[in-house]
């Protein structure tokens, strides 16, 4: 058989592929942001629930009582509800996306997550960490323009 060299997909073919890649990565960054929107207000409401119910001795009695006031924390719970989408989110976006996207993607949410515990936690951020933070950005910003999928998914591929 004479050597074929690269194969080229009929021109045809290559708007529809265009289209599928397009909407992949629309419904990517939609899962993603979910994701980095549902752990930060998790993160933001278990970090508020926990400095309600105080520094946790760690004791017998101590660990009794922090799990008393934890369970009944209803901030707690509303932080454990948005860790919850967090979670269904990072599932359903890891079925269609590379996890080498979407983890440095989602890495985006460090960056916020930073910014919202300064506002609503009053939180003090070194110069330092700013510096790291915007690094993070940078990073997110050059994965978001690679492709979010580079392998082929095992229903396409028993097709």
């Amino acid at each position: 058989m004479p050597c074929l060299g690269r194969l080229r997909l009929p021109e045809t073919t290559r708007p529809l592929e265009m289209a599928s890649e397009r909407r992949l990565r629309i419904k990517t960054l939609v899962m993603v942001l979910a994701m980095v929107v549902c752990a930060n207000a998790g993160d933001l409401m278990l970090k508020r629930g926990m400095s309600q119910v105080g520094a946790v001795q760690l004791t017998a009695s101590g660990l009794a009582q922090a799990l008393r006031l934890t369970v009944t924390n209803g901030t707690i719970w509303v932080g454990i509800l948005f860790l919850t989408g967090f979670m269904l989110s990072y599932m359903t976006v890891l079925s269609w996306a590379d996890y080498s996207y979407v983890m440095p993607a989602g890495a985006f949410g460090y960056a916020l997550l930073t910014l919202l515990a300064v506002v609503f936690l009053h939180e003090s951020v070194s110069p330092r960490r700013w510096v790291g933070v915007v690094l993070i950005c940078v990073g997110v910003l050059l994965v978001g323009q690679t492709k979010p999928r580079t392998t082929a998914v095992a229903s396409e591929a028993t097709a």
